[in-house]
């Protein structure tokens, strides 16, 4: 939600009116047909699975089940504050293709969007949008390091249509070099177009605790990255702050964490990171908004590098283009590794070249 805000706010800033599109399937026996290869697909069975699981285990949390209510409750408020540009629905693929020739430009992006699991929705790749119109990717994800070798024809078909590309990893741009023969650039996150200043303009400082904290922000079920950060909280005397049952109902959140909120969406989210002392997390964005507040942080690995539903190179990327490599876990000296200083001038200098880079990108590509 925050990387749609943070795209909606550049492109207001560069001059440009917009819609958002939305779009409702129909499941018609040709779109069940064509899912049928989803089913064999590891990175849809792992997405779907862990879909089940949660909501299984939240029918018999019911208390957890209510709490979590409390927090989409938030989500919900903060789109209806915030999200007010909307094309009407589209219900079913024809009412879709009717959205493809009203619009100028069709911009799509970011995050796993471009993802193996969602290519039959023709959606999120721009299939539904006219040949000629203007189509452009800010800073797609395929959330993988390669394309299941069935589906590199329709991939690269879909690719082969947008006329400017920029993806967000530098997996992906091999992806599309691999497939299409094209040097596509990497760009920022949308939610890194902006600094702590743009940021703090975008969304209003709300201190939720007075006294100083780790943020623990934890979306896979390892136990053993909880008791690594209970060592840091024992070792520094800080209080800890999670939040519990994000992606998935982690039997290790029951125990964890001082203070545990469900009343947390997009805003209370960049407030937690903003005043933390320290922060620990094995997600993409918390990693992302450490760096934009110049946070003390370590990042654990959320997936094995070597299963095949790993989503670690959006990680990798991170850490490897601001010179952070050495944030990612280290489990001989956790405590001692987070405690050092991060020399940010750096970091700024390497962010702030991209920043630009990628603006300069996004207001080309929509010109043209």
């Amino acid at each position: 939600m925050l990387q749609s805000y943070a795209t909606m706010k550049m492109i207001e800033q560069l001059g440009y009116d917009y819609e958002l599109l939305r779009y409702k399937k129909k499941y018609t026996p040709a779109f069940i047909i064509k899912s049928i290869p989803r089913v064999f697909n590891p990175i849809t069975i792992s997405d779907k699975k862990l879909i089940i699981q949660k909501k299984i285990l939240m029918c018999m949390h019911k208390d957890i089940k209510e709490a979590n209510a409390r927090r989409n409750k938030k989500f919900d408020e903060f789109r209806k504050k915030r999200f007010t540009k909307y094309a009407p629905w589209a219900k079913g693929y024809k009412e879709l293709l009717q959205q493809g020739i009203k619009y100028d430009i069709y911009l799509v992006g970011s995050d796993q969007l471009w993802s193996p699991s969602g290519l039959a929705t023709n959606f999120y790749n721009l299939n539904f949008v006219k040949e000629s119109k203007n189509k452009v990717s800010y800073a797609s994800s395929f959330g993988v390091k390669e394309i299941p070798n069935y589906q590199k024809k329709r991939t690269r078909n879909y690719l082969n249509r947008i006329q400017h590309i920029s993806v967000r990893e530098n997996a992906g741009q091999k992806i599309v070099k691999e497939l299409t023969g094209k040097d596509v650039p990497v760009v920022l996150d949308p939610t890194l177009l902006f600094d702590a200043e743009g940021w703090n303009n975008l969304i209003e400082d709300n201190k939720m605790y007075d006294e100083k904290y780790i943020f623990a922000y934890l979306l896979g079920p390892n136990p053993h990255h909880r008791e690594e950060v209970k060592k840091l909280a024992k070792k520094t005397g800080l209080k800890v702050v999670t939040i519990r049952h994000m992606d998935q109902y982690v039997e290790a959140d029951n125990s964890f964490g001082d203070y545990a909120p469900y009343d947390v969406g997009p805003e209370e989210y960049v407030n937690l990171i903003r005043h933390a002392e320290y922060v620990c997390t094995d997600s993409f964005h918390g990693s992302v908004f450490s760096i934009i507040y110049h946070k003390k942080f370590v990042v654990f690995d959320r997936y094995s590098s070597e299963a095949k539903d790993s989503k670690n190179s959006r990680i990798d990327s991170l850490c490897a283009n601001f010179g952070l490599e050495e944030r990612r876990y280290n489990e001989h000296e956790f405590v001692r590794q987070i405690q050092k200083d991060i020399d940010y001038s750096k970091v700024d200098e390497k962010v702030e070249q991209l920043r630009e880079k990628s603006k300069n990108y996004l207001k080309e590509s929509l010109m043209n």
